[in-house]
């Protein structure tokens, strides 16, 4: 195994390799498992778990479901945050850690996997550290924060075809992906020309003053919390309550907002079955508390994709907000909400007037359809019963997301969401949260990966370069 040292050291030696849209990886993984090994379903897969509190708590739950798993050791840089006890308590065996960087040297020949639960900003270090040591990786949607986080960690995924990756967006192995993907196969979804994608409740969100014009003011760290593994990558942020425990979702510097958050659960078969790629236009449309620090109560985006495989072009319109709500057709009836959600650690929020979803426009019908793994329904209803006998038998899904990742590191399936899907999409989120930022239309080339009519925000397709001591997760 690797050292975190040795890894630095490669990455150093690597600095003219992979730049922006191709170039080469210096592959330092550790030899694949053999046949036999893989072949050994009933062997539990050794796996560390990174960001143990609220959401995590709940992913590793699900993967303590599959019943295939030894948890080897837990990291959290809130190690004594209420958030993290009960995990701490159910793994008393497991070993602790504050810093995955040291977690990695001084136990990673101890696992073959990792999951990771952490803030948007911190997704694409440890995703790298994890593959350059070996191990199979799943991390939580989005794949990364900046366009050029997803491009390098496809690449160094691609260069590592032994590794098994996996991205959060748990809708992927559940009736949605099999059912749009078989109507797609028997011609029931084609010629599809728009889809309206929206997120208009209150989830995560808060009442700050759009007029602000600088961070909060810095406040006491809670006990022991290592805020500068926190921050990462990112430039240096004094500590305020604000940026933690899920509100770091809001912010600019940390996460990507409701797109970002919702997105992936939102858009991600259409966007894989149809195959949009990335979009070569993306506009803002309307934004409330638009400011330079936090991301706006509401906005409404439009991505445009051209024409694919003989397959017309698409426009993709997103909606977000309380007061943002999108065009409803003639005939869509109730939608109900998808049981799957999880749930969120903020209270009395206000209920949305309409759940989370997509409407999907073809030339000949329209589909109405929820988040997560809700399934599509033709609409208007009397529609829907015209095509009744004509639709197809959807199979059933073998494995959940966490059981088909567990799987894979066994080499028994395929993951349905690896870094070379979801990454695609994820830079779709970004070049949109780049429009949101700067409230503008940006014009995009997606064969040389370049914004076009905007030369600041494609420098913000790369970002703010790394804090000192993180320079050498990227290729720069």
């Amino acid at each position: 195994m690797s050292t975190r040292r040795d890894f630095l050291k490669t990455m150093s030696l690597a600095s003219a390799g992979m730049m922006l849209g191709g170039g080469q990886w210096i592959n330092a993984m550790t030899p694949g498992s053999t046949p036999e090994q893989k072949k050994a379903s009933a062997d539990k897969v050794k796996i560390a778990f990174i960001g143990i509190g609220n959401r995590g708590a709940q992913i590793i739950g699900d993967f303590e479901r599959t019943q295939q798993i030894d948890v080897v050791a837990l990291c959290d840089v809130d190690l004594d945050g209420r958030q993290c006890q009960e995990v701490l308590a159910k793994y008393p065996k497991a070993k602790r850690f504050r810093d995955f960087r040291k977690m990695f040297d001084e136990a990673g020949n101890e696992f073959e996997a990792v999951a990771i639960a952490t803030p948007d900003h911190s997704h694409f270090p440890i995703s790298m550290l994890a593959l350059a040591e070996g191990k199979h990786v799943f991390v939580e949607k989005p794949l990364a924060r900046t366009f050029y986080e997803a491009e390098i960690l496809m690449n160094a995924a691609k260069k590592r075809p032994n590794q098994v990756t996996q991205v959060g967006n748990q809708g992927h192995s559940e009736a949605n992906y099999f059912q749009f993907k078989a109507w797609m196969e028997a011609g029931i979804i084609k010629d599809v020309t728009a889809i309206t994608a929206h997120m208009n409740n209150a989830r995560r969100w808060h009442g700050w003053d759009a007029n602000i014009i600088k961070f909060p003011e810095g406040q006491q760290l809670p006990k022991d919390m290592d805020w500068d593994t926190w921050l990462g990558v990112n430039p240096y942020h004094d500590y305020n309550k604000d940026y933690h425990q899920g509100q770091w979702r809001c912010w600019y510097d940390f996460g990507m907002g409701a797109l970002g958050d919702w997105g992936a659960h939102i858009l991600d078969t259409a966007h894989e079955f149809l195959e949009l790629g990335l979009p070569y236009e993306v506009s803002m449309l309307y934004a409330n508390g638009h400011n330079d620090y936090f991301f706006p109560y509401s906005s409404t985006i439009l991505f445009r994709f051209p024409q694919r495989k003989g397959m017309p072009p698409v426009d993709v319109t997103w909606y977000d907000g309380l007061d943002n709500l999108p065009p409803i057709p003639e005939g869509y009836g109730v939608q109900g909400l998808d049981p799957n959600i999880p749930t969120t650690n903020q209270t009395n929020q206000p209920q949305a007037k309409l759940n989370p979803g997509k409407i999907i426009y073809s030339k000949e019908l329209t589909f109405k359809g929820g988040s997560h793994g809700s399934t599509l329904e033709i609409i208007p209803k009397e529609k829907a019963r015209e095509m009744a006998n004509k639709l197809p038998e959807v199979p059933k899904s073998p494995s959940n997301h966490y059981e088909n990742f567990i799987r894979a590191c066994k080499g028994l399936e395929k993951t349905r969401s690896p870094f070379e899907i979801n990454g695609v999409l994820s830079q779709v989120f970004s070049l949109g949260v780049i429009a949101q930022r700067l409230n503008t239309q940006l014009f995009f080339d997606p064969r040389t990966k370049e914004i076009t009519n905007n030369p600041f925000a494609n420098a913000m397709l790369t970002g703010i370069p790394p804090r000192k001591g993180w320079e050498q997760y990227y290729k720069l």
